[in-house]
């Protein structure tokens, strides 16, 4: 197990299941303190690799994933991954497609797409989720996983 993010971390949020996952913009430099163990970067190219271990979605900014089945898969793994490492979701700004990202997540953890999405805004940003697409997206997300159906 690995020491998980710092509470105090910039753009750390805690899920209620107690999971702490970062979410952060790669256009802006990288935070002082604590380096994620795994990364999920969501852009429309395949990025450098960072120093430690990544995964990549194909996202172009204000769309959805160019695969919604596999996105939703890489984003489970690192919603599991959370539970015992310091996991980062980041997309060139870090509010769209990140927020998208993270509302999923809470989608894992049982919330409604609805809900999820408000939860987000309050807890990581208040522009996350940015076009209806990506909220269809995260109902997609509810409804392919049999999560947050209540």
């Amino acid at each position: 197990m690995t020491e998980p993010w710092n509470i105090d971390t910039p753009k750390v949020i805690t899920l209620p299941s107690g999971r702490r996952i970062r979410g952060r913009g790669l256009r802006y430099d990288m935070p002082e303190g604590q380096t994620p163990t795994l990364a999920v970067h969501l852009t429309d190219h395949r990025p450098p690799a960072p120093p430690w271990e990544f995964l990549w979605i194909p996202w172009r900014d204000f769309w959805l994933p160019t695969d919604p089945m596999e996105a939703m898969r890489t984003l489970r793994t690192a919603y599991d991954r959370a539970a015992d490492e310091r996991v980062e979701i980041c997309c060139g700004g870090g509010v769209g497609r990140t927020g998208t990202a993270l509302s999923a997540l809470c989608v894992f953890e049982g919330m409604n797409p609805k809900d999820a999405v408000k939860w987000v805004r309050q807890n990581y940003h208040s522009r996350a989720v940015e076009v209806p697409w990506q909220r269809r997206f995260i109902r997609q997300v509810a409804g392919a996983t049999g999560s947050g159906q209540s």
